[in-house]
């Protein structure tokens, strides 16, 4: 039987999307970032220094850091302290990872930038959205790094965005909401850049196994997807 999108979206289209940038006061770049009902606050700090193993290498560094909000879902779910859940430090890794792609880490200089992803409403997608709203952050806080005359260059070599797509009973689909994301057999998350060239993919068949010609369908979704993210992204900072 078909899958029948409770959105009532086609099978290869995006949940709306937007970002308001310069969202909060003192960060270096803030966007918050919307993806259908999924909300999530990215803000970029910018400190002088650089972990140890790169101290005197004149390279700079990015990380990131992933909470989700007690309210963020139906279910109030406790904050995290001492302990991250092994979710939690999955994501926040795969974000860094993501966004540390687009740097030339030579051109930053010894300087850290710390992505903060902060999940105010979750609907599925929280950390493709962190990722595609961690990028219009991070470009925001180069911008304020060129500005400010901090650097001389722009250490952006490549755009970022992520996207999930998924198969339920047969049909790939797109932008997975949180209906979708638990019935799904397949799912993935796909990173790109603005080649389409690959940075990440993170997938399982939840159930049994997938063909590669299924695969290969999923990639083709996701490429469409990551496209128009894209675009998206580049009309938001060019303030339009």
């Amino acid at each position: 039987m078909a899958w029948t999108r409770p959105s009532g979206r086609q099978a290869d289209e995006l949940r709306p999307v937007r970002f308001e940038r310069q969202f909060t006061r003192f960060a270096a770049g803030s966007v918050l970032a919307h993806c259908g009902n999924t909300q999530v606050l990215c803000t970029v700090s910018v400190q002088p220094g650089v972990p140890k193993f790169l101290e005197g290498s004149g390279q700079g560094w990015l990380t990131a850091e992933y909470r989700m909000l007690p309210s963020a879902t139906p279910q109030r779910h406790s904050r995290e302290f001492m302990k991250l859940s092994g979710r939690t430090q999955e994501i926040q890794r795969l974000i860094g990872r993501s966004l540390r792609a687009a740097l030339d880490m030579k051109a930053l200089g010894e300087r850290t930038l710390t992505v903060d992803a902060d999940v105010l409403q979750a609907d599925a997608g929280t950390r493709t959205t962190a990722i595609t709203g961690g990028f219009v952050a991070l470009s925001d806080a180069i911008a304020h790094l060129l500005t400010s005359g901090d650097l001389e260059a722009s250490p952006l070599r490549h755009q970022i965005a992520a996207v999930s797509v998924g198969l339920l009973h047969g049909d790939a689909l797109l932008d997975l909401d949180y209906p979708e994301d638990v019935a799904a057999d397949i799912d993935f998350n796909v990173v790109l850049n603005e080649d389409l060239s690959l940075i990440e993919l993170q997938g399982t068949a939840e159930e049994g196994s997938f063909t590669r010609a299924q695969l290969n369908q999923l990639l083709d979704l996701a490429e469409k997807g990551v496209g128009e993210l894209l675009s998206l992204q580049k009309k938001a900072l060019a303030g339009s």
